[in-house]
């Protein structure tokens, strides 16, 4: 099975040309990837628009995904020479420790400012990342407040905001922003797994088929224990199955009901039910 994943609203085309315009205004951008999928969920044109902008890439959802793999990717971007932070958005584990690398990285710029007698002034910082990463609730738990909305549907954050922190920060939201192609289909699927595409254009049935199929990669014992269904020498369509029979995903005539059983893989992957989970490593 495959599945052709391109998504590239019209939004997505205004909100790069909006980064690009108001990338002057900030001393340092925070990018949010993904722990599960690090390689996926970080935009490959991030790069080109930033240029040479102090940037700290934050590992968000690293409470989802398995400690030894972010291990891994720690080692791998200390290797580099970039600063990173591994961080729970929703709990705030990890948010004091990114004040503090957010003001390392941005200390010659607030000396330059005082040195023209500028006193006192916030170090102001975009937030950017791929839809539904979390970016919004990272601005919730600095500010303190509902100050930007945030849903499980990509995409819901619509135009920039500037908000204040409760520290020296002052934060500018920006709407999620994916690229034009996915040059490979493994990036694509990743970042369907993970809800950073809308589930409304993808078929269903075959995701939840392929994140099986991944799951059994690397986690065969997890589905186990979950479902209490037995991987070993099964195909992903009969692990498939037999997790839709042990949660009675059944219609008329004793069939499998594909979507059903689809629709608790997926939500189930996507809130860590099934365990600490990544899905790709530095390595590969």
């Amino acid at each position: 099975m495959s599945m052709n994943i391109n998504w590239y609203p019209g939004h997505m085309k205004k909100t790069r040309e909006s980064i690009e315009k108001n990338l002057s205004m900030v001393d340092i951008v925070l990018e949010l990837i993904d722990a599960r999928i690090p390689y996926s969920s970080q935009n490959p044109i991030i790069d080109s628009i930033v240029k040479n902008k102090p940037r700290i890439i934050i590992l968000n959802k690293s409470d989802l995904a398995d400690n030894k793999a972010n291990k891994l990717w720690q080692d791998y971007y200390k290797k580099k020479d970039i600063d990173t932070i591994f961080l729970d958005a929703l709990s705030g584990k990890g948010v004091n420790e990114l004040l503090k690398i957010a003001e390392k990285v941005t200390m010659d710029k607030q000396r330059s400012y005082e040195n023209r007698g500028v006193i006192s002034r916030p170090t102001r910082a975009m937030i950017i990342g791929i839809p539904n990463v979390g970016k919004s609730t990272l601005i919730n738990t600095l500010s303190g407040r509902k100050g930007a909305k945030t849903g499980n549907k990509p995409g819901i954050t619509r135009s920039n905001q500037w908000i204040k922190t409760k520290g020296k920060l002052e934060l500018l939201d920006t709407p999620g922003i994916l690229w034009p192609k996915f040059e490979e289909e493994s990036v694509g699927l990743n970042l369907a797994f993970t809800g950073a595409i809308k589930d409304e254009i993808l078929d269903i049935e075959t995701l939840a088929f392929k994140l099986i199929e991944t799951i059994m990669k690397y986690y065969p014992k997890l589905l186990n224990n979950r479902y209490s269904v037995e991987v070993d020498g099964s195909t992903p369509l009969e692990v498939m199955e037999k997790i839709g029979t042990r949660r009675g995903c059944i219609i008329r005539g004793g069939e499998i009901d594909y979507t059903k059983v689809s629709t608790i893989v997926l939500d189930e992957f996507r809130k860590g039910v099934i365990g600490n989970i990544t899905l790709e490593f530095p390595e590969e």
